[in-house]
């Protein structure tokens, strides 16, 4: 769906692809689990499990909302059901209420044989993409 071979996040996230942002408030984004990205038994961090899935949920907002929206968490909680083993994995995200402001996102991880390995649901706020750009280059002096 969209080249994100240049962006160093969706590389060191191992992302393969968007395979789908739908303006209803959905997305769909496949990552290859790597093995070096495995604590002890060959199962991945956790921390990758949630980025990912945390991801999809602000993709789908960026759907719904449109590229002049910056989604940021303001609460994220994730439940694991299963391992994550390294392979294809696919996390979806959706809108359970999208205000103007605030937002309410749900989101999973499945497994190749789509199997569910993990859910989340996130609280975010809906910022301004140009005023979050001007205070990173402000912060930043860039």
């Amino acid at each position: 769906m969209s080249d994100t071979s240049n962006d160093p996040l969706y590389a060191t996230m191992s992302l393969v692809r968007i395979a789908e942002m739908n303006p209803e408030g959905r997305a769909r984004l496949e990552y290859r689990a790597r093995a070096d990205m495995c604590h002890s038994g060959g199962v991945v961090q956790g921390g990758f499990v949630s980025g990912w899935i945390d991801a999809a949920m602000a993709h789908a907002a960026i759907a719904k909302n449109g590229p002049g929206v910056t989604p940021m968490t303001l609460e994220l909680k994730v439940s694991f059901f299963a391992p994550v083993r390294p392979g294809l994995v696919i996390a979806e995200g959706w809108a359970v209420r999208n205000g103007r402001k605030t937002a309410f996102y749900e989101g999973h991880l499945l497994d190749e044989a789509g199997n569910v390995l993990a859910k989340a649901s996130t609280t975010m706020m809906l910022a301004d993409r140009s005023r979050v750009e001007a205070a990173s280059k402000a912060a930043t002096g860039n």
